[in-house]
């Protein structure tokens, strides 16, 4: 029997929405752009999220929820789905975590990582 694997990839894209962010306010918004992709050999569905979300005060935000922007997308394998999102922070410097769960055409469910990412007003950090 030829074992199959699950293999998905999460690269995270991010940039500081000046016009929608109101510094005096203590309100920072950040646009972030992910991008699913299957390196494996099975068929999976992203069925949920959960992201840890940190300011710079220590401030946590959790946010769990089905699928992302609506969807649930379904990846074959080399398939990729990408979508953009965003995040309100009181601070100019926070960061991001989370993980999706995922679930194999084989029936398997698993969760797929996302590595912490820093999201910062530009040229505030070098």
């Amino acid at each position: 029997m030829q074992e199959t694997q699950c293999e998905i990839h999460i690269k995270v894209a991010t940039s500081y929405v000046d016009d929608q962010s109101e510094p005096d306010s203590d309100r920072y918004v950040f646009a972030y752009t992910i991008t699913i992709s299957n390196k494996g050999d099975v068929a999976a569905k992203l069925i949920s999220r959960h992201w840890i979300i940190t300011d710079a005060n220590g401030k946590v935000q959790e946010v769990n929820g089905d699928g992302v922007v609506g969807e649930q997308p379904h990846l074959n394998p080399g398939e990729e789905f990408r979508y953009s999102s965003g995040a309100i922070l009181e601070t100019p410097v926070g960061a991001m975590q989370g993980l999706y769960r995922m679930r194999a055409d084989s029936g398997v469910s698993f969760d797929a990582p996302i590595a912490p990412f820093t999201l910062a007003v530009p040229g505030l950090l070098n």
